[in-house]
């Protein structure tokens, strides 16, 4: 059964900071891309970043440019999402999915982790 668990939410203040990591496991890691959606309350989910190794890819939702950097770690089957200067509009529940053809446009990816909540004070 495949499964993604997500750790390394919390809650913090605007301006600080929080890596988030998504831990795959039974599917050949490096034929996935894998991306970090978040949906805040009242909200629709929006991809926020992506990566592929097959592809050497990273993609990242343009409010999140320049703030937050998405790396893996081929060998632990495990990908981190670093956010750095945190805003409370990022405040939500943060997913990571995986798919072989994933795109942060669609929410469409075959799998899904259950979530970790962020919280962003201001």
């Amino acid at each position: 059964e495949v499964q993604l668990v997500e750790s390394g939410g919390g809650l913090v203040q605007a301006g600080g900071s929080l890596r988030l990591s998504c831990v795959v496991s039974e599917i050949t890691f490096d034929e996935y891309a894998v991306g970090w959606f978040r949906q805040a309350p009242g909200k629709g989910r929006e991809g926020v970043s992506c990566i592929s190794s097959k592809f050497g890819t990273k993609y990242y939702l343009n409010s999140v440019k320049g703030r937050f950097t998405i790396s893996n770690d081929n060998t632990q089957s495990t990908v981190y999402l670093q956010m750095n200067n945190l805003k409370p509009e990022d405040t939500g529940i943060y997913y990571c999915a995986a798919d072989k053809f994933g795109w942060l446009g669609s929410s469409s990816w075959s799998y899904w982790g259950q979530g970790t909540q962020v919280t962003v004070s201001s």
